[in-house]
């Protein structure tokens, strides 16, 4: 007699959602049909002319989401490869126009894929990277900001709108604002204009996620945290941001990145983010009661305690964890026999341990920032999930505490 296993709780959302089924659909359908999976749609011939359409109402459909112009949208393998081309693009952009040491300002909690293109920049390209302080709930310093900005040649300014572990949201329109007071040039093209770019893949879905109505010069998303299939982003530029392409080749998608673009994914992405935001509202209020929930029951265990201090602007599906005396990854384990899917904190590092830098950046000692979880929800989180975890939390921290030789 065979036995199944019982479903695993998944609570990982943040490193990667499941495929909504919707666009799962029409993934297939896509594959299967001639018109959308088979052309190149940069060939003059019918079928190019039809894939050609497709991607272009693609572009113009998620661009409607982002409050975007569709030229604005250059679609680009995911998130990654969207913060690489924007700060590379614009410390290119700058030396081309004569700067010698163009600034790319940066806090210190953003994702790697801005963190390390600008100290690659640094290194390679003559770029300075100048880091901003944070408060303790990961938030940038106004101050900090107004003076990094001023007196600096600066390339670009990148500030994430979420962040990607603890969930913390970031006053994006006011940081804008700082920038346009303290350089004092607000019109794009003038000379001293410092535009502003933020990776918003964390916040999509989530919390409001607009170009203009922020003041935004850029802006990234992925889709595969809300739902698309890995492999597909976009890089959101307003048409008179000047970038310079760091590879040849085709020079597809606004001249910036060459290869033959992906109609099918970037349908998905297209319509998977109309799903996100189209359900936004009313999502948030459900995953809020969830994070809510997560939070209560975790933090009535001794030693367990909310990463984000109380009040701290966040999005609703993340809740982040503190553990006194426990290895995040003992504790990881412990879940995970469980059925229980949580993470150590950002899966941006694949197979690296050590203590997280957003964490250390916000005053964590080592120690501490090594003992948080992240809980991640989306569409299809219930309570009986929750309900899992926090069932399964007490004796797992129990095991770990005793493995780390704490407690009895």
């Amino acid at each position: 007699m065979s036995t199944s296993a019982a479903p695993r709780a998944y609570l990982d959302h943040a490193a990667t959602a499941p495929v909504r089924p919707q666009v799962a659909e029409q993934v297939a359908a896509d594959l299967r049909h001639r018109a959308t999976g088979w052309a190149n749609p940069a060939a003059q011939h019918a079928s190019g002319r039809r894939v050609g359409a497709l991607l272009a109402e693609a572009r113009a459909r998620l661009a409607a989401v982002l409050d975007a112009d569709p030229h604005e949208v250059i679609f680009t393998s995911g998130g990654t490869e969207a913060d690489a081309l924007v700060v590379t693009g614009r410390v290119l952009a700058a030396r081309a126009d004569g700067v010698g040491t163009p600034a790319i300002i940066t806090s210190p909690v953003e994702h790697p894929a801005v963190l390390d293109s600008a100290r690659t920049a640094e290194a390679h390209l003559g770029a300075e990277h100048v880091e901003v302080e944070v408060d303790d709930a990961g938030l940038v310093d106004p101050e900090s900001l107004r003076e990094a900005v001023s007196g600096r040649r600066a390339a670009l300014v990148s500030v994430m709108t979420a962040n990607n572990e603890t969930g913390a949201v970031q006053d994006i329109g006011g940081l804008v604002e700082i920038v346009r007071e303290a350089t004092g040039v607000r019109g794009p093209g003038e000379p001293g204009y410092v535009p502003v770019h933020s990776d918003a893949v964390a916040a999509l879905g989530r919390v409001p996620v607009r170009l203009r109505a922020r003041g935004l010069d850029a802006m990234t998303v992925s889709g595969h945290k809300i739902g698309a299939p890995v492999g597909v982003g976009a890089l959101i530029a307003r048409r008179d941001l000047t970038l310079v392409s760091p590879t040849g080749g085709g020079r597809q998608e606004r001249g910036l990145r060459s290869g033959t673009q992906d109609v099918v994914a970037a349908r998905a992405l297209a319509l998977a983010a109309e799903l996100a935001v189209g359900e936004q509202e009313a999502e948030s209020r459900r995953l809020e009661g969830l994070r809510s929930r997560v939070l209560k029951g975790a933090c009535a265990l001794t030693g367990v305690r909310a990463t984000l201090p109380p009040g701290t602007a966040h999005v609703p599906s993340t809740a982040h964890l503190r553990f006194e005396g426990v290895d995040a990854e003992a504790l990881l384990m412990g879940l995970d026999l469980a059925g229980i899917d949580v993470s150590a904190g950002s899966a941006c590092h694949a197979g690296v341990t050590g203590p997280s830098h957003v964490l250390l950046a916000m005053g964590l000692d080592d120690g501490a920032a090594r003992s948080t979880l992240r809980c991640s929800m989306g569409p299809g989180t219930t309570a009986e999930d929750v309900d899992r975890l926090l069932a399964a939390l007490p004796a797992a921290l129990e095991t770990a505490r005793r493995a780390a030789g704490v407690g009895g």
